[in-house]
């Protein structure tokens, strides 16, 4: 008999608390494509592929490793998600947020959630970190289409702070702290992420129709497993890096090795700006 999302989430969560012992977490960390070396950063971790856990799929993009990380990083017990799922490598959507369901059962109370996206807002520029303010969803999908089970979350999920303010407040006091290599503070910009499904870049008439629906910055992930955070009750930090400029009337051939290569450079102080958040953030 197969068994339900629920039993699935159960059973995954049981397995990692077996390998993890007593460590429970209580922030998780998704890091997305480039960024996921923070996670080497962990001290005393346990590594476990994505591969092993039950009821997972695995993740097979260049640039994410497709493991869980469970240690200590800044004196706090943290969960990191080094790669996840995309919809478009042909996942359903609720295997795309299962971990996000899984890290609440292992007692994480909330997640930093990053991205690498294409900037649409021309005061961007490639290299620039963004706090995602709030979303648009055009992947054509939602997570919690189907039954919902209440031991997830409510029917009808609030969505009217998806990304925790608080939260934001603090990232941008955290980075008046963090200095680059010419001494000048982090600036951090702020904006819309749209989600859309992927796998293709997008064309110019589609960016152009993107930014004038309020968009700032677009990507190919995040807008599912913030919806599924939400669900289940996670205050959500979340963080773009702008690996590219994504501006309809100015568009310039794109590929994935260019928005590696940006996102490798941004690391050292996307690196300071979220151990310093999980040092000082209340969970």
């Amino acid at each position: 008999m197969e068994l339900s999302y629920v039993e699935q989430i159960n059973q995954a969560a049981g397995f990692i608390r077996g390998r993890i012992g007593g460590r429970l977490p209580s922030i998780g960390l998704v890091l997305g494509s480039g960024l996921g070396d923070l996670a080497n950063e962990v001290e005393d971790a346990v590594a476990i592929d994505f591969g092993e856990v039950p009821h997972f799929p695995v993740s097979t993009v260049e640039g994410h490793a497709g493991r869980f990380v469970v240690g200590t990083l800044e004196g706090k017990t943290v969960i990191v998600m080094q790669g996840r799922f995309h919809y478009y490598e042909g996942y359903p959507m609720r295997q795309v947020v299962k971990p996000l369901y899984v890290m609440r059962k292992l007692g994480v109370q909330s997640v930093v959630v990053t991205n690498a996206a294409g900037g649409m807002n021309r005061a961007f520029r490639p290299g620039d970190l963004m706090l995602i303010c709030d979303h648009i969803n055009m992947t054509g999908d939602h997570p919690l289409i189907g039954k919902n089970d209440p031991e997830l979350g409510p029917r009808f999920p609030d969505m009217s702070e998806a990304y925790d303010k608080s939260y934001r407040e603090l990232a941008h006091r955290i980075s008046s702290q963090i200095r680059g290599d010419d001494g000048d503070a982090l600036e951090l910009q702020e904006g819309v992420y749209c989600g859309i499904s992927g796998p293709s870049y997008m064309t110019p008439a589609e960016l152009t129709m993107l930014a004038r629906l309020g968009g700032d910055a677009v990507g190919m992930s995040t807008v599912a497993e913030v919806t599924a955070a939400r669900h289940c009750g996670l205050r959500v930090l979340g963080i773009s890096c702008i690996t590219d400029m994504a501006v309809g009337d100015e568009l310039e051939p794109l590929s994935h090795e260019q928005v590696m290569e940006v996102a490798n450079r941004t690391k050292p102080k996307f690196a300071a700006l979220v151990k310093t958040f999980v040092r000082e953030a209340e969970v």
